[in-house]
């Protein structure tokens, strides 16, 4: 079995009570305009999810990012999809890290051999000294904060498998592989869209590899919520305003670094931040009311590194305040 720190996610950091920095989560619920469709579908609840549900929810996707319906795979997830990996059985399997912790507990759970692309200094791919026959990363990566271009991706060796999670929160989003048939990629709507709870995300890739990650799930894999949510939130009013979201966070993310400066490790492109603290920062902060995640959990990271959601401004300045007075105290 895995080690349990490879299991630690964010919102254990995020206790309650504590302002929450520690959980990239965009906004604390959805917008009223997805409550509302929520909201709406829960009549539909002393039924099945219908078939029908399930491929306009397919066809929405499709429609998304200019794929077919049978090059979609619509998950209870992203964390789902990292489960699901193992039964395209690689003999052996490539992780880039720093990087996001479940696609390793995935492929260690099932006897399947990984090893570590360990990624330091400024967290960029330049190179891959290992051989492997399907290739794990995540693109912005979680939790340094990376966009790698295309191009270094497609250098990877073996199946690409991306995690976008959170491509989403990327002006534009330049640097994603969706539209790229020999790419498995893997999308989440929790972040943006405030539905950690619910559970909604989707694969994305060629039709043979989806039927084998599909093969073997139960009769109604997706609830009838998940359904209408990945729908509502592929539809091209809420692409929109989802673009309009990764603006925001552009500005924000800039406001955050300009504050903590040489605190930062790179300069984030995506909705939250890798900083470079002293020992016991973290728990300093805690006992000051503030939630930071915690990165010692990660491949290649120790207790010297925090991960940091980057919020408005406004809320951003509650941490910025807290971590001043710490950095000040452990001096």
């Amino acid at each position: 079995m895995t080690s349990p720190d490879l299991r630690h996610h964010g919102d254990v950091d995020a206790a309650p009570g504590l302002a929450d920095f520690a959980v990239n989560v965009r906004v604390p619920r959805p917008p009223a305009w997805l409550r509302d469709r929520l909201a709406a579908a829960l009549d539909d609840l002393g039924r099945y999810p219908s078939k029908q549900a399930e491929e306009l929810a397919r066809e929405a996707v499709a429609r998304r990012h200019g794929r077919s319906p049978d090059e979609v795979l619509l998950l209870n997830g992203a964390a789902e999809g990292f489960a699901l990996l193992p039964k395209l059985s690689p003999r052996r399997v490539a992780i880039v890290h720093p990087g996001f912790t479940e696609p390793e507990v995935a492929f260690r759970d099932a006897g399947i051999p990984v090893d570590h692309v360990l990624l330091d200094g400024d967290f960029q791919l330049r190179g891959t000294p290992v051989e492997a026959d399907l290739t794990v990363i995540g693109n912005p990566t979680n939790p340094t904060s990376v966009l790698h271009s295309r191009t270094a991706l497609k250098r990877l060796p073996g199946k690409l498998v991306v995690d976008e999670a959170f491509m989403d929160a990327v002006p534009g989003e330049p640097e994603s592989l969706a539209h790229d048939p020999d790419v498995l990629v893997l999308r989440s709507l929790t972040k943006t869209w405030g539905l950690a709870g619910l559970r909604a995300g989707y694969f994305l890739g060629d039709p043979e590899a989806l039927a084998t990650l599909a093969h073997g799930r139960p009769h109604w894999p997706v609830g009838s919520l998940t359904l209408e949510a990945i729908t509502a939130c592929c539809e091209p009013e809420a692409l929109e305003q989802s673009q309009r979201f990764a603006e925001e966070a552009e500005e924000h993310a800039a406001y955050a670094l300009e504050q903590l400066q040489d605190l930062v490790v790179v300069p984030p492109k995506a909705p939250f931040m890798l900083l470079r603290v002293p020992k016991g920062t973290r728990e300093a902060l805690r006992d000051k009311g503030i939630a930071a995640r915690r990165c010692d959990t990660f491949p290649g990271l120790d207790d010297t590194f925090l991960r940091v959601a980057i919020r408005p401004p406004e809320e951003f300045a509650v941490f910025v305040d807290a971590l001043r007075v710490v950095m000040e105290e452990l001096a």
